[in-house]
């Protein structure tokens, strides 16, 4: 098939200070070997995205619609399984050299309108249940918790791309959107895009510091290996953050919550121990940054 790589490809070696032992020894392999398996059929890596998206959507509706202890079990291994899905995307693209920063917005679109999708369902689920959140108050954590998953998972999804800007030199889609004629900024997805960057400027302002200071540096290897040195120093309790508020927890979370026959503890450690735990990494991610900046003279 056109496009895929002559011989074996090699599996990417990702950061491991970047991965937990689920993506470590679980997700990321699986996801590598079905890449594989895909890269020569007609799926493109945005057809992967579509389907992970899908995945999410299923669990909700098996969560609501199918009996206890069944309904659980199948809607927690349909959720973990996504995280399979949603790395074979990327490995696709890379093996197939179909890269590009549109496919990285399909990837992170479909996310995220997926688990509004669940989110719905979890809503409909909790407003059916006796008691307190029933109804009305129900919804109304719902949202909450939804808009708190979508401002965590910025917040993340952020803070490790830029990770691996600043160590590794991994550009992402805040560069090619920079630029007047790129095609995320002439896509449907500009603004959408606009937002999502904003939004973490305004979490972490601290950290653009580092961003002028990498992008000034650039050609000097010296430079930059003395900022990625001033990075990593900082990193491991800032990451080891990351992956507390990251999807891996939460898909074990809501499964284990469903067990227990009720969305509502899910929703409260979403809304509640998440968000404490967000205002703390936010706060240390920007004493960091500051740090960092006073370190390398930004």
């Amino acid at each position: 098939m056109a496009g895929v790589t002559q011989g074996k490809p090699a599996r990417p070696q990702r950061p491991r200070e970047l991965q937990d032992p689920l993506n470590h020894y679980i997700y990321h392999p699986l996801a590598w070997q079905l890449a594989r398996g895909l890269a020569h059929t007609p799926i493109t890596p945005n057809m992967v995205s579509v389907f992970g998206g899908l995945m999410v959507v299923a669990a909700g509706i098996v969560y609501a619609g199918l009996a206890w202890p069944v309904g659980a079990a199948l809607g927690m291994a349909l959720h973990m399984g996504w995280h399979v899905v949603d790395g074979a995307d990327g490995d696709l693209a890379r093996m197939t050299g179909r890269t590009s920063p549109i496919g990285e917005m399909v990837d992170g679109v479909c996310d995220y309108a997926s688990h509004i999708v669940l989110y719905l369902i979890l809503g409909w689920v909790l407003s059916q249940e006796p008691g307190y959140f029933s109804g009305g108050m129900g919804w109304a954590l719902i949202v909450f918790a939804g808009i708190s998953h979508a401002v965590q998972s910025n917040h993340v999804e952020v803070q490790r791309r830029q990770y691996q800007w600043w160590v590794y030199g991994t550009p992402w889609i805040r560069h090619s959107h920079g630029q007047a004629d790129s095609a995320t900024s002439k896509s449907l997805f500009g603004v959408f895009v606009s937002a999502y960057l904003n939004a973490a400027s305004g979490m972490t302002p601290h950290a653009l510091r580092i961003d002028a200071a990498v992008d000034a540096a650039k050609g000097d290897s010296a430079r930059l290996a003395e900022i990625a040195a001033a990075v990593r120093a900082e990193a491991p309790p800032l990451l080891f953050m990351c992956k507390v508020l990251g999807p891996n927890p939460r898909a074990i979370v809501l499964g284990l919550s469903m067990f227990a026959g009720t969305p509502l503890y899910y929703m409260a450690y979403q809304a509640v121990v998440l968000n404490v735990l967000l205002v703390v990494s936010v706060l240390m991610h920007n004493a960091a940054a500051r740090r960092i900046a006073v370190k390398i003279g930004a």
